[in-house]
């Protein structure tokens, strides 16, 4: 069966108009509990696989990874109005990959766990991890001035104080540029986005657009920018003299082995992918599919292309201090409050260099998320890399809110959620979430558009 199109009706009062204060939350995750048990099975299309020959490794606390409980928690969040979702989650050398729902609502093909997937800001990693390739060669110095690399681009006062480290964890201070690079997309969101589908962005240009616009935080408080990441890649082409991309590629991907990430090269993902579907809160009714996009737009800050079991590899050979000096990892470790707390609760994330370690019910870990229009993914691993999940979705910004702008019960969050958490702990579903991010705690899942500024 097609699943209902995004839920909620369309809001009846006009669209585009700005809302007061939009720095806060971009995506508040799970409030509320998802039952354990559903009224139907749903389709869930599961292959364990095995790293090495002979018995499955045994998983966290002596239990292997329960299948059952892993495909049933995957298939609620299609059956909370997720399209569809797929999934790779590995204990030691035991893993397990799924898939759940539609690849394209209108045919009904179906989801498969190894499609390739637009991972957004899950990018900024593997930027970083580059950038600190070369700390370690000496030809980049993590606390010195930007301005020293790129003079005519970040010059005056803010290229003496903001510092290549300032840039990777998201306190330089320095605004986002995606807003004025897609002109208009609060007033008409699906238009503009049709409009830039094919269009190419230069990075120079979208540093200029975060460098000229209000900075929304203080130079040293966390304020997550893709412009930072942009400008990341950009000393990357100034001190190697290769196109970021290429660089990256060459000295991570390739190092890391994964056979299935890479830069696009065109609009197109290159292999068997599914369509991925933008909502824009309600504002693109019925969600459309714009996994055919040029990504010059998000380039060194969230362009890349994966599958989930590559990431899985990827942050596991990267917290495994395979890809980078200890003295390097510990810096990308190094972490700043990536929120303010209400009074009487802690911090439940904090923003490294290109990676964060966020709070879940069942503990501490480390990773990244990321989305672009249409693809949100995940990638949490323990501390070691021994217990990972990687999760890919196909429907963006399907939030909804109310009159004041207040977020309506959200089932698809609380099913994400909890599915990750459980993948993560020994047992497949967790319980509610005794601590969640706090509104405006995560770095930007959409990267566009916040909620309070579409009304």
């Amino acid at each position: 069966m097609t699943p209902a199109r995004p839920y909620g009706r369309r809001p009846h009062h006009r669209r585009g108009r700005l809302a007061v204060a939009a720095s806060a939350a971009v995506l508040s995750l799970a409030v509320g509990v998802v039952p354990a048990q559903a009224a139907a099975a749903e389709h869930v299309t599961a292959t364990p696989t095995y790293a090495t020959s002979g018995a499955p490794f045994t998983g966290v606390g002596g239990h292997r990874l329960d299948r059952a409980a892993l495909r049933d928690s995957l298939a609620a969040i299609h059956r909370a109005g997720m399209y569809g979702a797929y999934s790779s989650v590995r204990d030691g050398s035991e893993q397990w990959r799924g898939a759940t729902g539609l690849a394209d609502v209108d045919t009904e093909r179906r989801m498969r766990p190894d499609f390739e997937h637009r991972i957004g800001s899950i990018t900024k990693t593997f930027t970083a991890v580059a950038v600190l390739q070369q700390v370690h060669k000496g030809r980049i110095g993590l606390d010195a001035p930007i301005g020293r690399y790129l003079p005519e681009l970040v010059p005056g006062e803010r290229g003496r104080e903001v510092t290549v480290r300032m840039l990777l964890n998201h306190t330089s201070g320095i605004a986002d540029y995606v807003l004025p690079a897609f002109p208009g997309v609060v007033e008409n969101p699906g238009k503009v986005l049709e409009e830039n589908r094919f269009r190419r962005m230069d990075p120079e240009h979208l540093a200029r657009l975060g460098l000229a616009a209000p900075p929304v935080a203080e130079r040293g408080k966390h304020a997550y920018a893709n412009t930072n990441y942009i400008l990341a890649g950009l000393l990357l082409r100034k001190v190697t003299g290769q196109d970021p991309e290429t660089y990256i590629t060459r000295n991570v991907i390739r190092k890391a082995g994964l056979r299935h990430t890479y830069f696009p090269r065109s609009p197109y993902i290159s292999g068997p992918h599914a369509k991925m579907y933008e909502s824009m809160y309600g504002y693109i009714d019925p969600a459309r599919d714009f996994s055919a996009y040029d990504m010059s737009w998000a380039g060194t800050a969230g362009a890349m292309v994966s599958t989930m079991r590559d990431l899985n590899d990827f942050y596991r050979q990267l917290l495994g201090g395979k890809l980078l000096g200890p003295a390097e990892l510990r810096a990308m470790k190094t972490t700043v409050p990536a929120h303010v707390p209400e009074p009487g609760q802690e911090v439940v994330m904090r923003y490294g260099l290109g990676l964060f370690s966020m709070r879940m019910p069942s503990g501490w870990y480390w990773g990244h998320n990321g989305a672009v229009f249409g693809a949100g993914t995940w990638a949490l691993s323990t501390e070691d890399g021994r217990r990972q999940v990687a999760m890919g979705y196909n429907l963006t910004k399907y939030e909804r809110f109310d009159e004041d702008n207040r977020p309506k019960p959200d089932p698809i969050g609380n099913a994400l959620f909890r599915y990750v958490d459980g993948a993560l702990s020994d047992a497949g579903q967790s319980s509610a979430p005794r601590h969640r991010p706090a509104p405006g705690s995560l770095p930007p899942l959409n990267d566009l558009v916040k909620p309070g500024q579409l009304r």
